[in-house]
């Protein structure tokens, strides 16, 4: 659903690519744009310097934009994955709530994950010994490796396997167990990779078996914003419910995203630390601070407002592959 288009005045003027060049036209200033589509009727865009590189796996397309407002921005099937500068906000959410949850996480399996920032974060962390990433497309990690310079040493560390696989077939093989399972998949769109990767069968019959005794589970779950939390976060939550004893959903705003954004977190396991035990764990755990996220915004994050609190509360639909739910866009073979 993405396109980059020439803009003058305000005014779309095609699919021209002009590599990010301003030009005048009319006495106008003319520029390159990324534009995204978030819902029928509502278009989010922004201006380029350049387009640094584009292309096409077997699953996605994928582009690396220079984008003024958000520096380097990765955009897979049209949706915009992560920018350079506000991606820490996103993979520290994703990443430390779980780890500091769990008393003492050893060894991590991460499902998608190929841009490599979720590694970064968790090979911060003392405890960890073990860290498998496990992507569907070598393509995109292997761009992601020569691309974002941030994470080339993460990509290094010799605590981190990269395997090129389907993350449900690989956690199916495997005999091993993990302290914690982290779900860093694209968006569940028609006609995307993932979205099967979002079901009650797949949590109860496949991430479950996976974790250790007291293992956490915790996921990227789609926008949840006032109006976009009924897309798939309401139901991812709901799903997960259904599946595990102890459930967390939590939110935080990504200025790229033009959006609220959700995760889910999920264990049999009590969830409970207050902001200060929080706070504590990542002095002693984790390397270096965070930039975004300690022990009150944390407890912020997962304080939600009253209307998405009353959907999740009533949300009755389950995921399944029949009864799939998508955010808005379409995969590379919708």
């Amino acid at each position: 659903m993405g396109e980059i288009a020439t803009f003058s005045n305000g005014i779309s003027n095609g699919n021209n690519v002009n590599n990010g060049q301003s030009q005048s036209l009319n006495g106008y200033r003319k520029s390159c744009w990324y534009e995204e589509e978030i819902e029928e009727n509502l278009r989010w865009c922004f201006a380029l310097n350049s387009i640094l590189h584009t292309g096409a796996s077997q699953y996605q397309d994928i582009a690396l934009l220079d984008t003024k407002p958000f520096g380097k921005a990765l955009v897979i099937d049209g949706k915009l994955q992560s920018a350079e500068i506000d991606e820490f906000i996103y993979h520290e959410c994703l990443v430390h709530p779980p780890l500091l949850h769990h008393p003492s996480p050893k060894n991590v399996f991460i499902m998608g994950g190929g841009e490599g920032s979720t590694a970064r974060e968790l090979l911060r962390h003392k405890t960890i010994d073990k860290v498998v990433m496990c992507d569907i497309d070598e393509e995109v990690v292997g761009f992601c490796k020569s691309y974002l310079v941030v994470n080339w040493e993460a990509f290094l560390d010799p605590r981190l396997e990269v395997i090129i696989n389907d993350a449900r077939a690989e956690l199916e093989s495997r005999e091993e167990s993990y302290d914690v399972i982290i779900g860093d998949l694209a968006d569940p769109i028609e006609g995307g990779p993932c979205y099967k990767l979002y079901t009650k069968s797949f949590y109860e019959f496949t991430v479950k078996r996976r974790l250790k005794q007291g293992g956490i589970f915790v996921t990227q779950a789609g926008p949840a914003g006032i109006f976009s939390h009924t897309e798939v976060f309401s139901c991812i939550y709901n799903t997960l419910r259904q599946v595990f004893k102890y459930v967390v959903p939590y939110s935080a705003h990504i200025p790229s995203y033009a959006d609220i954004w959700g995760w889910v977190m999920a264990s049999d396991s009590p969830i409970e630390l207050s902001a200060e035990e929080l706070d504590v764990r990542m002095r002693e755990r984790i390397n270096e601070e965070n930039r975004y996220l300690d022990g009150k915004t944390f407890s912020s994050a997962s304080t939600l407002s009253k209307v998405v609190r009353k959907t999740l509360d009533n949300e009755t639909n389950i995921y399944t592959e029949e009864a799939a739910r998508f955010i808005h866009g379409h995969g590379k073979h919708a």
